[in-house]
């Protein structure tokens, strides 16, 4: 056998370390990140071109592109440390889109929000429960901390 087929524990290199990211993960990545490039956009745009229309609303869009980034890394990253901050962040991003939702359809003025359009000038990622992206930001969440419930680090993983 060439020392390219040979696994790691037989190179001598001891056990390969187990990888949280496959499968299912790989889909749930590559969802987190496109949420990300979305909600970043739509954010930058939002605060850059009408900030003074609704400066609640869109400072939610921009943390919400942070809770995005931030999950999309903490879930790619091995290890202990950004196995927690997964969790916190994406129990986060569970806690803002319910609440962001529920204000959105019975309290939006308190939003700065002229209407419940999820679809609308001054919407954020979370209004509405993310109607306006097809409630992935409501759903992701859940699935999320599902996988990663069942995917925990291995004892031999460090931070």
């Amino acid at each position: 056998m060439s020392h390219h087929t040979m696994s790691a524990r037989e190179q001598g290199g001891g056990e390969t370390p187990r990888r949280r990211i496959s499968g299912v993960g790989r889909v749930l990545v590559f969802v987190y990140g496109v949420l990300a490039l979305a909600a970043t956009g739509r954010s930058v745009f939002q605060i850059i071109d009408r900030f003074h229309e609704a400066p609640v609303a869109f400072t939610l869009s921009g943390l919400s592109a942070v809770v995005y980034i931030v999950a999309t890394v903490a879930l790619i990253a091995p290890g202990r440390v950004w196995y927690r901050v997964a969790w916190i962040t994406i129990t986060f991003e569970l806690v803002g889109v319910l609440v962001i939702g529920t204000l959105s359809l019975f309290a939006p003025a308190t939003l700065g929000l002229h209407d419940i359009d999820p679809f609308g000038r001054d919407a954020t990622v979370w209004s509405v429960y993310g109607m306006g992206y097809l409630f992935i930001p409501l759903v992701l969440p859940v699935l999320g901390l599902l996988y990663l419930s069942k995917h925990k680090p291995s004892d031999g993983a460090r931070s």
